[in-house]
């Protein structure tokens, strides 16, 4: 993002201002709109969420005047505010996407299904489209590029969003000719496999946060989606399906302990192969890239500048901003006309679904942050061998076709998929270009 803060004062001084188009307006939305608002050549021009005053309490947190904001109830009273130069509220996710002067769409509802929504609406639409939906993209990212490219507009996830911000390390280290051997994330929350939206009631009050949201985080679901996704973009996979998730120390004492903790097993490590992504306990907030060299005077080097004796040394960085750092990437995707990061072809790996507790024929199921399963991760060849029902297609009206116990990964012969959303048809399509033919 070098230089970003120059282009976005040029853009504003020129009255260039970007018009973005946000949905979802839960705690992701309004920190992102809130920042939007103190940034040069960008206004969060419309806010939709399904509760209209979500979208209006975005504005107000951001200290926008009450005579600044209108509340649109047809495309044509959304289109009139902003030409005027309103900030617009509103609670049909349609206007965002068709809206004359928005120039990217950003999905933060976190919700598969609208993401998929969302995304191909604005692209038909000739919009940008920043996804901070991980749970979409893992699912039908390949097939969200190729429409992208189809439409000449870019579709990119996020910057601050974990998968975005490790990829800033791995272009780094790749740029500087380095082998990246692991790839990874702290994990933020103590990790709680039967945690359920009633379970975490309490702390996520405290916190201000969707029950839904803290106990995906919790039962490490946002984990194993963020792991997906560093992998569909750089081609690194899991070493083991779930991922090892080992214990460190907090902090830069932590990141000392990678540099042997991430050796193959042969060398002292837990790994079967580099080449990987993964999670580690302790490590966290913040991302990783562990890397290798083969050459001898740059290894010395690397010891010379306290990075370690080698042959493994870890780049860290110790924060990742998620709906802070979004507007960046839409300046990106603007301006630029480049991606934060987007799957290189196909799937990789795919976020799978794991039952949390024993499951009965007949059972109605739900998804993500849910009380019956959480996502676990493998590669995509495994998973399209053995099955494995993808996480993000799981909606609260999936059914079990027979009894799976707790802790069992969930195949197609196990559950009954709602073939009526969005997603689970745009995934059909998908499957079909890589010639998969399983749904």
């Amino acid at each position: 993002m070098l230089n970003m803060d120059k282009k976005l004062i040029k853009r504003q001084e020129e009255g260039k201002i970007i018009k973005t188009g946000i949905v979802g307006a839960g705690q992701m939305g309004r920190g992102m709109v809130t920042q939007m608002v103190l940034m040069n050549g960008m206004m969060p021009a419309i806010v939709s969420d399904i509760k209209v005053e979500n979208a209006v309490n975005a504005f107000k947190y951001a200290g926008v005047k009450d005579d600044d904001i209108a509340v649109a109830k047809t495309l044509a009273d959304a289109n009139a505010a902003m030409e005027a130069g309103k900030y617009v509220a509103c609670e049909d996710a349609n206007f965002v996407s068709q809206a004359n002067l928005v120039e990217c769409a950003i999905d933060a509802t976190g919700v598969p299904d609208v993401g998929a929504k969302v995304a191909t609406d604005a692209m038909k639409n000739k919009k940008h489209v920043v996804m901070l939906n991980v749970e979409t993209d893992v699912v039908i990212g390949p097939y969200l590029k190729k429409m992208a490219e189809k439409e000449g507009v870019i579709y990119t996830g996020s910057a601050g969003d974990e998968p975005g911000a490790v990829m800033e390390l791995y272009s780094f280290a790749k740029a500087m000719g380095m082998n990246v051997e692991v790839m990874g994330k702290g994990k933020n929350n103590k990790l709680d496999y039967d945690c359920n939206p009633d379970t975490v009631l309490e702390e996520a009050t405290r916190r201000v946060m969707s029950p839904k949201m803290l106990c995906a985080f919790k039962d490490g679901t946002k984990t194993m989606v963020e792991m997906t996704a560093m992998s569909n973009y750089t081609g690194l996979v899991p070493d083991v399906i779930g991922g090892h998730g080992p214990q460190t120390a907090p902090g830069t004492e932590g990141i000392k302990e990678l540099n042997d903790i991430l050796k193959l097993k042969k060398d002292g490590g837990i790994l079967n192969k580099h080449g990987v992504v993964e999670y580690v306990n302790g490590v966290a907030p913040g991302v990783f890239v562990t890397v290798s060299t083969p050459n001898e005077e740059i290894a010395y080097q690397m010891a010379y500048h306290s990075m370690g004796p080698g042959p493994l040394w870890t780049l860290y960085r110790p924060y990742h901003l998620c709906n802070l750092e979004t507007p960046l990437t839409v300046a990106k995707a603007v301006i630029d006309g480049e991606v934060t990061c987007v799957p290189i072809d196909g799937l990789v790996s795919e976020c799978i679904t794991r039952a949390k507790i024993d499951l009965k024929a007949g059972q109605t199921i739900d998804g993500i942050g849910g009380f019956t399963t959480h996502g676990s991760i493998a590669e995509a060849k495994e998973s399209n061998e053995k099955g494995y029902v993808p996480f993000g297609l799981v909606t609260n009206k999936a059914v079990m076709k027979r009894d799976v116990k707790k802790g069992e990964l969930l195949t197609y012969d196990d559950v009954e998929l709602d073939k009526s959303t969005l997603i689970y048809q745009l995934r059909k399509e998908q499957d079909a270009m890589y010639g998969r033919n399983v749904l």
